[in-house]
Formats: structure tokens, C-alpha cells, sequence
């Protein structure tokens, strides 16, 4: 069970480097102002709308260079049927696909490769605005 001092965050790619890229860039305190991240991996669609269909996540990180489900018709799925749904980092392929990712409706984009700090920063301004000061 999650104690309140923890947020979930859900990782979702088909590809396990993926995901631990992910785990390892924001660590699990990506920011002194905000509790500690438990992580929830996914590497399958029926599973990541399982997971956000049962609730109490803070934020997706959904890879939309995953098959054969990828992250950006995901996140559009998901922002279309969840009601209140918490906020999605897509990760793209490249800079140039983050309109894809407005799109898909997503509340941010970071392209591959993944930059650490960017990635930090994404997440952290969006599970800012979630967690009460």
C-alpha cells in the first residue's frame, strides 16, 4: 500500500532500458519539495489502462516509441476516457514529434534520448501542481 508520503508514478515502455532510464534519471526524489516516487513499471497497454483505471497514480510516463502500442495514442485514449486524469509525459522519438504529443493531448514531451534534467523538470512542474504546499 502507498503511505501518503509517496506518489506513484506509472513507466510505461516495451522496452526495459526504457523504463529504467526513466527510474534511474529522476531517482526517487526528483525534487526536495516533493515526496518520495514509487514506481509502478507497465510494459503493456492492457496493463497501463488497468493501473489507471484503478486509480490513485500522480503521473504517466508513457513511452510513444513503444510497440505495438505506443504512448501517444495512449495518452490520448486515456485523456479522452479517465475523467480528472493525472498528467502524461510522453517520451518521443525525436524533438520534432512533440507535436504529435499535443496531440495525444499529453501535459508534456521529452524526446529520446533522454536528458536527465529535462526529463526532471517535466515531471517535477506537474507533480508540483498536484501535491498541496
Amino acid at each position: 500500500m502507498t503511505s501518503p508520503k509517496t506518489l506513484k508514478v506509472l513507466v510505461y515502455s516495451d522496452d526495459v532500458h526504457t523504463r529504467e532510464q526513466v527510474i534511474l534519471a529522476l531517482g526517487r526524489r526528483p525534487h526536495p519539495d516533493l515526496p518520495e516516487l514509487e514506481y509502478v513499471e507497465v510494459a503493456t497497454e492492457p496493463v497501463v489502462i488497468q493501473n489507471m483505471d484503478a486509480g490513485g497514480l500522480a503521473l504517466a510516463i508513457l513511452d510513444g516509441e513503444a510497440v505495438p502500442a505506443g504512448g501517444m495514442g495512449i495518452a490520448k485514449q486515456l485523456k479522452d476516457e479517465i475523467l480528472d486524469c493525472p498528467p502524461l509525459v510522453v517520451l518521443t522519438g525525436r524533438p520534432q514529434d512533440a507535436w504529435l504529443a499535443t496531440w495525444s493531448r499529453a501535459d508534456a514531451a521529452v524526446p529520446h534520448p533522454l536528458d536527465p534534467i529535462q526529463l526532471a523538470e517535466a515531471v517535477v512542474s506537474l507533480l508540483r501542481a498536484r501535491v498541496p504546499a
